[in-house]
């Protein structure tokens, strides 16, 4: 099982790309959230990858973020939904916000994603529930300190926290982000977040 792959991007164009790792070129599918954060072509860049073995192909897919594969995994599980449809999901909205339609059982932001409909959008929310809380928690509480380092590393933290507290992550993302001004410790985030929920 290739798990993750690191070498040079030699080429790039939706929804495929190719890395160059120790001479060997290996080619990816990957989806938008993960071509939106790709360096340019020649430099450098760390993948992590899910390998789909097929009768008829072996695939490999690549993301930016543990978060995403998660997501891409779970997917895959759910009734009627193919790789093809997972990448669409994650070309049109990350997996936190992924996560958070189906808490608040948005069925009408899922459907605005290419080729889903209203019975396919309500069967990712029943399916994918459990899915999320059982698998997903852990990528999805740090999604924010993969994403970008500094001041978010607090913000990053505060989530994690509110996670280990009991908050569903889509919540506590949604908590930490409210509190948050860019310019405060973790546990001024987390203190503040808790306020909303319990005022004095």
């Amino acid at each position: 099982m290739i798990g993750r792959l690191r070498g040079q991007l030699v080429h790039k164009q939706p929804p495929r790309l190719m890395l160059d790792v120790g001479g060997v070129g290996y080619e990816l599918e990957a989806p938008m959230s993960t071509f939106y954060e790709l360096p340019a072509v020649g430099e450098t860049v760390t993948l992590i990858t899910h390998l789909a073995v097929r009768e008829d192909a072996q695939v490999l897919y690549g993301f930016i973020r543990e978060s995403d594969r998660a997501l891409f995994r779970n997917l895959l599980k759910v009734t009627g939904v193919g790789a093809r449809m997972a990448l669409a999901i994650l070309s049109g909205m990350d997996a936190a916000r992924f996560a958070q339609c189906v808490e608040y059982e948005d069925v009408a932001a899922l459907t605005k994603l290419p080729g889903i409909g209203k019975k396919t959008a309500q069967r990712l929310v029943v399916e994918m529930r459990d899915r999320l809380e059982a698998t997903l928690t852990p990528a999805l509480a740090g999604a924010a300190s993969e994403s970008a380092p500094g001041t978010d590393q607090a913000l990053a933290d505060a989530v994690s926290a509110l996670v280990a507290l009991g908050f569903r992550p889509a919540d506590a993302t949604r908590m930490a982000r409210a509190a948050d001004d860019g310019a405060k410790t973790s546990e001024e985030i987390i203190r503040l977040a808790l306020r909303s929920v319990n005022p004095a």
